[in-house]
């Protein structure tokens, strides 16, 4: 099953810290996607590279990279060219590429309540009469289009300012 979730820290009447709820996470696969459109985004779209390079520049187990990068390609958002000269490249400029379209790629629409996509009233009594669904619309509104406003090139331009060195394994 395919979710999105948000972990929501609880914390107690006198702001102890109590438990860590996850409700709302992307997963692992998913962020390796963004790490491979965002490797490729950072060559430019006409640069051919290969997905052992990407896999060591963005530490991506092997075993995930296959799957990810035909997951990628069925959705339009990277060409494959077999062969030794093959390899991976953006089927557009980076600036057309958003977060939303790779995570909705990999974890499928993206709704922040189930009550966002009742159909009947019989999914739900409170449908139309519910003073809560109607926020969580605004909250789901405003995350998507964050998410849609989001492209490869912003993010490359940000990686050019701060500092990608892996993470030291202990």
């Amino acid at each position: 099953m395919k979710m999105l979730t948000i972990t929501v820290n609880v914390y107690s009447k006198s702001n102890h810290f109590v438990e860590s709820d996850p409700m709302f996470k992307i997963n692992r696969q998913t962020d390796y996607a963004v790490r491979v459109i965002l490797a490729l985004a950072k060559r430019g779209r006409t640069t051919r590279v290969s997905t052992a390079e990407i896999q060591q520049e963005m530490l991506i187990p092997k075993a995930f990279m296959t799957r990810i990068v035909a997951q990628l390609a069925h959705a339009k958002l990277l060409n494959t060219f077999p062969g030794r000269d093959g390899g991976l490249t953006l089927p557009c400029a980076a600036s057309k590429i958003t977060l939303r379209d790779v995570v909705e790629a990999f974890e499928g629409p993206i709704l922040l309540s189930e009550c966002m996509q009742t159909k009947s009233e019989d999914d739900c009594p409170f449908r139309t009469n519910c003073p809560v669904r109607s926020k969580w619309g605004r909250v789901q509104v405003a995350m998507l289009r964050e998410m849609a406003s989001i492209t490869f090139e912003d993010l490359v331009k940000e990686s050019h300012s701060i500092s990608l060195a892996a993470p030291s394994i202990v």
